[in-house]
Formats: structure tokens, sequence, C-alpha cells
């Protein structure tokens, strides 16, 4: 059995030694062996353990990362595919998302989205539902001024007029990629002033970005089959 220090499996993999403690102390490997000294020494599938989390992690949250880690741990190998599998289509949501509101901007046409057409003023929760988004994160981007909510003279209520909404949706499809606020309120500028050309290439991005993500998730994955077949191995 090919044995490994700690110091071996950091270089290999570029990380520090406290980062697989880490990752040893929240559970994600199997457990690890100590010789008679009691010094902590990992095998070749502790190896094949970390090299899964290291290539996981450039493709998917850490929440997710470590909720896949730990499930296959407990040998629950189909709930940790199926948990990999529903993150890729989100990304595929993701995707749709931001191609239709790019071929809202280049048809100039902001009178419906997703098959709802908009009235000229809307409720935070309606707005939130077309732009889907939590109302909390619209609240946000009003404290941020990103956008300017009106209040309703009757009730006091925020009311989301369409070229608000416009702001909403373009904020929702780009808050992944542009991570300034100056550069977001320099492309809703664009996008009041019918500067479309300038936000295309940021919606551009944004798929690029995805695409992107998407080849570093299905290469995490290989990693993680790998990992999985070596385990079922051992311990069949």
């Amino acid at each position: 059995m090919e044995t490994y220090t700690p110091k071996q499996i950091a270089k290999a993999l570029n990380v520090s030694t406290t980062t697989l403690r880490r990752y040893e102390e929240q559970e994600l490997i199997p457990a690890v062996p100590r010789t008679k000294s009691n010094r902590r020494f990992y095998t070749t599938i502790h190896f094949q353990a970390f090299a899964a989390i290291r290539a996981l992690l450039r493709g998917y949250d850490i929440p997710v990362v470590y909720e896949v880690m730990r499930m296959i741990k407990n040998a629950r190998f189909e709930e940790a595919l199926w948990l990999v599998n529903e993150q890729q289509y989100y990304i595929q949501v993701e995707k749709q998302r931001v191609e239709e509101i790019l071929t809202m901007l280049q048809n100039a046409d902001f009178t419906q989205y997703n098959n709802v057409k908009f009235k000229e003023y809307m409720s935070i929760g309606e707005a939130a539902k077309i732009a889907g988004v939590n109302t909390s994160a619209i609240r946000h981007w009003e404290k941020m001024s990103l956008i300017h909510l009106e209040r309703n003279k009757e009730n006091g209520y925020r009311m989301v007029s369409i070229s608000q909404l416009r702001r909403i949706l373009v904020i929702s499809s780009l808050r992944k990629t542009v991570y300034y606020i100056e550069n977001m309120k320099r492309l809703l500028n664009n996008l009041d002033t019918q500067n479309y050309e300038k936000n295309e290439r940021s919606f551009q991005l944004a798929l690029e970005n995805l695409s992107n993500q998407l080849l570093l998730q299905l290469k995490g994955i290989t990693e993680l089959i790998k990992y999985i077949n070596f385990y079922q191995e051992i311990n069949s």
C-alpha cells in the first residue's frame, strides 16, 4: 500500500497542509490512519479524495462540495451524483436566463419576460418573481443605489416601474460576473441611455464564464468518479 505524508500531498496538489487538515476535520475524507508514533499518514484513496475536492471546488460552491464528499464517505454514492447533476441543471437555467435577457437587450423589447407581460408598476414581490430573485435582494440593490423605487402614495409600498424592472433583470443576470458596484452602475447607466453595445459585451462575458464553469464542473466530476470507483473497489 502506497503511503504519503501530508507535505507530499500538499505539494502535489499545491495546497497547504493546513488545508488538508481542514478537509479532514470537516470529515470529507476517509478516516486517516496513524503510525505507531501517532503521526498521520495518507494512502492512495486519501490522495484521490483530496484531488476530487480540489477539482470540484473549481466549479462548485463550497457547501455543495462538502456535502458531496460527506455523502461519499458514508457510501451514499447515488445521492452524491444526483446532487452534482442538480448543480449542472442550475447552470443550464442560468445560461438560458442570461441568453433571454440578452435577446431582450438586442431587440430593445422590454414588454415581457418569461411570458409575463409587464405592468406600468408592479409590487416588489411581483418584480422579484419575474426576475427570479428574493425581495431582499431587490431591497439590497435599492440600498446600494443600483435601482430607485417609487412609493405608492396611498399605502407607502414600494412600486417597481418597467425601467427599474429592466435594471433588476440586468443586475440579476450579471451579479455573478460584475463584481464591483461602480462597474454595475456604469452598465445600468448605459442601459438607461440605450447604449446597449457595452452591456451586450458584459452578457457575452457572463455566457463565457458559465461555459468555463461548466467545463470545470465536468473536470471535477471526472475526479469524483475516480474517487467513487476507488472507494467502492477497496471496500468491496
